[in-house]
């Protein structure tokens, strides 16, 4: 039996300024759906950060779904983390 409190969770985001005003979820998923998304981001030379707590909000969000206002804050931390790991790899 999966002990639940340990089932990795993930879920992925896109912002694409000029189509919407708020990030999009992408994917989210649990367990061997949440290690797909890992390893397809990690083969795309996606940047991975951690944040359960964040995960888990989004969770609660449809696919192809904006974030909601009250998620602003805590999602520009992930994309200010990603634009500082891409300024670092040089793109």
């Amino acid at each position: 039996m999966t002990d639940r409190r340990n089932m990795r969770q993930a879920a992925a985001l896109k912002y694409d300024a000029a189509k919407r005003r708020a990030p999009v979820l992408t994917a989210s998923g649990k367990g061997l759906t949440a290690e797909a998304i890992i390893k397809r981001a990690r083969d795309n030379g996606v940047p991975i950060q951690q944040d359960p707590a964040l995960v888990g909000l989004l969770s609660e969000l449809e696919v192809n779904e904006m974030i909601p206002a009250d998620l602003y804050e805590a999602v520009a931390e992930v994309f200010a983390f990603i634009y500082q790991a891409d300024k670092q790899a040089g793109k």
